[in-house]
């Protein structure tokens, strides 16, 4: 490394939509559902709520039942949390489809193909080195060593080559981190 200062260039992984749910579909063969319009239900019994998200199968359009509360005392959510899901507010569905606790509960895990895109600016071709920071909007996993290859557009021998990173680059990671991108000694 030299001792000029690092270029610091910020990359992003952004959300594009919601992830498919890979959750099991009791009408067809299926194993992917959407979130379809993002629709909650509320459901009053006494002085107790249940609370369910709506998902609907891609293949049958069958729908399903994600519990989100369940037997909950009225005046235990908060007013504008209920609120939220009687007018089926769309950051609320989003914040429930991404709640590990929620997947957990309810058998389903996140398929983010084609769900998240790379906000990178150009790395200009100088002789110094950047240090490149990599932040998660989303807890979008993927493995560093992909994201290298779409953000610069090299193979993965020379990101083995090029680039300085703390964390293993074939494992999935959703966390931010950043490396160093050197230029090849010639």
């Amino acid at each position: 490394m030299s001792a000029h200062p690092h270029t610091v260039l910020p990359w992003a992984v952004r959300r594009t939509r919601l992830p498919l749910l890979a959750i099991r579909c009791a009408a067809c063969p299926s194993g992917r559902a959407s979130t379809g319009k993002g629709r909650f239900r509320v459901n009053a019994n006494g002085k107790l709520l249940d609370v369910w998200l709506l998902v609907n199968c891609v293949s049958c359009d069958w729908t399903a039942k994600l519990t989100v509360h369940d037997r909950v005392p009225v005046r235990a959510l908060p007013a504008d949390l209920l609120a939220g899901y009687t007018a089926n507010a769309p950051s609320l569905v989003a914040d429930t489809v991404l709640d590990p606790l929620i997947a957990r509960r309810n058998r389903f895990a996140l398929d983010w193909d084609g769900c998240w895109e790379l906000h990178a600016p150009p790395v200009a071709e100088d002789p110094w080195p950047a240090h490149i920071a990599v932040a998660f909007d989303d807890p979008v996993p993927i493995r560093p060593e992909r994201l290298i290859a779409r953000g610069l557009g090299i193979s993965r021998a020379e990101i083995a080559r090029r680039v300085k990173i703390d964390i293993p680059l074939n494992r999935r990671t959703k966390r931010d981190f950043s490396f160093d991108l050197v230029w090849p000694v010639h």
